[in-house]
C-alpha cells in the first residue's frame, strides 16, 4: 500500500470514528465529573505532583549537613621485585634472591560529626524550605490553570454543539426556502433571481455547517486531551456564585492573600534571602568532630590478625577561611542582587495578577451585559423572521427578504451562545487568578492530593540522628548574620458547597440552557 493510500484511508477511519463518536448515545457527564477526571489522571498535573516530591527532597538534602557520616575504605598491595645477577654481584649479595615478592593490605573506618557550620547549613535548610512552599504554590497553580482549561475546554464542546445545531437548522429551513422557491418559479411566482439567491444561501450554509463540525471535532480533541476521554452528553454548567467575590475591590484583596502566582514568588523570594546569609557563613568557622579506626601494615598472605597493626584517633577540627581571592564577596554581593530581583519580581507578579483580574471581571460585565442584549436580539429576530415569511406569502416581501431574515437570526442564536459561553470563562478566570479554583472548592468528594504528606514523611527517615535537632538549633542560632526564617502563609479555607449539579427540568437541557449567572459585579474602578 503507497503512502498516500495509507493516508487516505487513515484519514477516512479517522471522520468516520469521529462521526460515530458524535452520533453514538453517552451517558450525561456533569462538569464536576470531568473536572475530576482531570484532577486524577491529567498527566500536567500528574508531573507537577512528582516535580514536587524531587523538591521536597531538597529539604532532606539540605538537613544532612548536620548528620554524620561514616564511610569504609580498604586496600591491598603485591608487590614484586627482580634483581638481575649482575646488580647482586655489584652489591657482593650473590645470595640474595633474585626475585622477592610480597602483598600487604590495610582498613579503616572514618566517622564525621559536623558541630557547628556558622549557619551554612541553617541557611540551606531555610532556604530549602522556602523551596518547597514556592514548590506547592505552583503546584496550585498549575491545578487552577488545568482546572480553568477544562471549564473552558467544557463550555466550548456545548457552544459548538449548540453551535452546530443552529448550523443544521439553518440547512434545514435553507432547503425548505429553496423547494418553495422553486416551486413558486414553476408557477411563476418569482424569478430566476430568487431561486439562485436561495441556492447561493444554502451553499454557504453547507459551507459553514462544515466549518462547525471542524470546530466540534477540535473542541472534542481538546477536551480528550485535557480529560483523559470523549465527551458525551454534556449537562449544563453549575453556577460559580459561591466562589464568586461581591465586587472587585474584594477580587483584589483575596488575591493578595491566595493568588498561587504571587505567594509564590514571596517565597521564592524568602529563599534568597535567606541564601544571603548561607553566603556570608562562608566566611564564618566550621567546627568538626571526627574519629578514625585503622587496620594496615601486614601481608595479606599468609593472613595472620596479630600481625596487624590497629590505630585509633579521634579530632576536633576548626577550619577557618582566611583568604578565597574574593571568592566569598562575589558570592555575597551576587545572591544580594539575586534577591533585590525577586523581591521586585514580587511587585510585578502582584500587578499582574490584579491587570488578569481587572480584564476577566470588564470581560464578565461585558459578558453579562452581551447575554442580555443577544437574548432580545433573539426573541426580536424570530419575530421579525416569522413575520417576513408571512409577508413573502403575500407578496409584501422578496425572497431576499427572507433569507436576510433567516440570517440575522442564526446570527443573533450564535451571538448569544458565545456570550453564554464568554461569561462563564470569564467568572472561572477571576476565580483562576484569585487561588480559588481549585478541587477542593470545586469538586470536594474527590480525594483531595495533600502536597505536604510526602514532605512529612521525610522529615524522620533513613539517617535522622537524635543529636540532629540540638545541632541544627545551636547552628542556626549562633549564626551572624541572623538567618531569616521561610514563613508559611495560611490559605483560605476550601468554600462549600463545591459544584453542584444543574436543576432538573428544561433549564437543564445542556443544548439550550444558559448558565446560571452569579450575582452581578460592580464595576471596576477607573484606570488613573
Amino acid at each position: 500500500m503507497t503512502q498516500s493510500l495509507r493516508q487516505r484511508v487513515l484519514s477516512a477511519s479517522l471522520s468516520l470514528g469521529l462521526l460515530a463518536g458524535a452520533a453514538a448515545p453517552a451517558a450525561a457527564e456533569t462538569l464536576a465529573d470531568a473536572l475530576a477526571a482531570a484532577y486524577e489522571n491529567n498527566p500536567t498535573l500528574q508531573a507537577q505532583r512528582a516535580t514536587q516530591r524531587v523538591i521536597d527532597e531538597e529539604y532532606v538534602q539540605a538537613r544532612t549537613g548536620w548528620r554524620p557520616t561514616l564511610s569504609a575504605s580498604a586496600n591491598a598491595a603485591w608487590q614484586e621485585i627482580r634483581t638481575p645477577a649482575s646488580e647482586r654481584a655489584r652489591l657482593d649479595r650473590p645470595t640474595d634472591r633474585a626475585i622477592v615478592r610480597g602483598n600487604a593490605g590495610a582498613a579503616q573506618l572514618t566517622f564525621s560529626q559536623p558541630l557547628w557550620t556558622g549557619g551554612r547549613v541553617a541557611s540551606s535548610v531555610t532556604a530549602a524550605n522556602a523551596d518547597v512552599l514556592q514548590g506547592r504554590e505552583n503546584l496550585r497553580r498549575l491545578e487552577g490553570q488545568v482546572m480553568l482549561a477544562v471549564i473552558t475546554s467544557y463550555v466550548d464542546v456545548r457552544r459548538d454543539q449548540e453551535n452546530l445545531r443552529i448550523q443544521q437548522e439553518n440547512l434545514k429551513v435553507l432547503q425548505a426556502q429553496l423547494e418553495e422557491s422553486k416551486a413558486r418559479f414553476d408557477v411563476g411566482e418569482v424569478t430566476r433571481t430568487d431561486v439562485a439567491q436561495s441556492q447561493s444561501r444554502l451553499a454557504n450554509s453547507q459551507a459553514q455547517l462544515a466549518n462547525a463540525e471542524a470546530q466540534l471535532a477540535a473542541s472534542r480533541a481538546t477536551y480528550a486531551t485535557l480529560v483523559g476521554h470523549n465527551p458525551g452528553t454534556l449537562q449544563a454548567e453549575p453556577s460559580l456564585a459561591y466562589l464568586m467575590p461581591g465586587n472587585v475591590d474584594d477580587a483584589f484583596v483575596l488575591a493578595e492573600q491566595n493568588s498561587p502566582l504571587l505567594r509564590a514568588q514571596e517565597f521564592a523570594e524568602q529563599g534568597s534571602r535567606a541564601r544571603i546569609a548561607g553566603a556570608r557563613a562562608e566566611r564564618m568557622p566550621n567546627l568538626s568532630l571526627q574519629s578514625t579506626l585503622r587496620w594496615g601494615n601486614a601481608p595479606i598472605d599468609p593472613f595472620h590478625s596479630d600481625m596487624y597493626d590497629t590505630e585509633k584517633t579521634a579530632s576536633l577540627n576548626v577550619s577557618i577561611p582566611l583568604f578565597t581571592g574574593g571568592l566569598i564577596n562575589s558570592r555575597v554581593r551576587q545572591s544580594i542582587e539575586r534577591n533585590n530581583a525577586d523581591r521586585i519580581t514580587v511587585e510585578a507578579q502582584r500587578r499582574n495578577v490584579l491587570q488578569t483580574i481587572t480584564q476577566a471581571w470588564n470581560q464578565l460585565i461585558a459578558s453579562r451585559a452581551n447575554i442580555v442584549s443577544t437574548d432580545e436580539q433573539v426573541r426580536a429576530a424570530k419575530i421579525a423572521a416569522e413575520g417576513t415569511h408571512q409577508e413573502e406569502q403575500v407578496g409584501l416581501r422578496t425572497t431576499l427578504d427572507v433569507l436576510n431574515a433567516e440570517q440575522e437570526l442564526r446570527a443573533a442564536q450564535l451571538s448569544q451562545v458565545t456570550a453564554r459561553r464568554d461569561e462563564y470563562v470569564a467568572a472561572a478566570t477571576v476565580l483562576a487568578s484569585m487561588g480559588r479554583l481549585e478541587a477542593r472548592n470545586l469538586i470536594p468528594s474527590q480525594p483531595q492530593y495533600d502536597a505536604t504528606a510526602n514532605y512529612r514523611r521525610l522529615r524522620i527517615t533513613w539517617g535522622w540522628v537524635p543529636w540532629e535537632e540540638p545541632i541544627g538549633v545551636v547552628d542556626g542560632a549562633i549564626a551572624y548574620p541572623a538567618i531569616p526564617k521561610a514563613k508559611d502563609k495560611a490559605l483560605e479555607p476550601a468554600i462549600s458547597p463545591g459544584l453542584l449539579p444543574p436543576p432538573a427540568g428544561p433549564a437543564a437541557a445542556p443544548a439550550a440552557a444558559a448558565p446560571a449567572a452569579s450575582p452581578a459585579p460592580a464595576a471596576p474602578p477607573a484606570a488613573s
